[in-house]
């Protein structure tokens, strides 16, 4: 006993099948399934090329008063200091970083920071550093 379509015919089931093979079997059989009129245009000759950064840097979330890479440097130099050396004086934070395996580099800072001032969070050792932190918005 075949099984076939009972409502329809031979020649409407292989027009049916026609019609969704590009879905079914993808773009490689038959066409494309890209709408021909959601395609953009390119630029013109005399036109800018797009980008999601007309006016320069990229829009990164960085804080008024800061750039994108002044948040990557203070979010690297903060990786190495826990909570649990904060609030600390310069001897604390040195010893928080080499625990934590800090590189050379930011030993070296660490050691810049005057001795006999205690700091509570990471953007005060940053500021006594000579960074910049971001502006408070009022």
């Amino acid at each position: 006993m075949e099984r076939g379509n009972s409502k329809h015919g031979p020649r409407i089931d292989e027009q049916m099948s026609q019609e969704v093979s590009g879905l079914v079997q993808g773009p490689g059989t038959g066409g494309s399934r890209v709408d021909e009129s959601r395609v953009p245009e390119p630029a013109g000759e005399d036109q800018p090329e797009a980008t999601t950064a007309p006016a320069g840097e990229l829009r990164s979330g960085a804080p008024k008063g800061m750039s994108s890479q002044d948040v990557e440097r203070r979010s690297r130099f903060g990786r190495f200091i826990t909570m649990t050396a904060l609030p600390g004086d310069r001897e604390t934070l040195i010893a928080n970083a080499r625990e934590n395996e800090a590189p050379d580099d930011i030993i070296a800072d660490l050691e810049r920071l005057p001795d006999g001032t205690r700091y509570q969070t990471v953007s005060e050792v940053w500021a006594a550093l000579g960074n910049k932190n971001e502006t408070t918005r009022w």
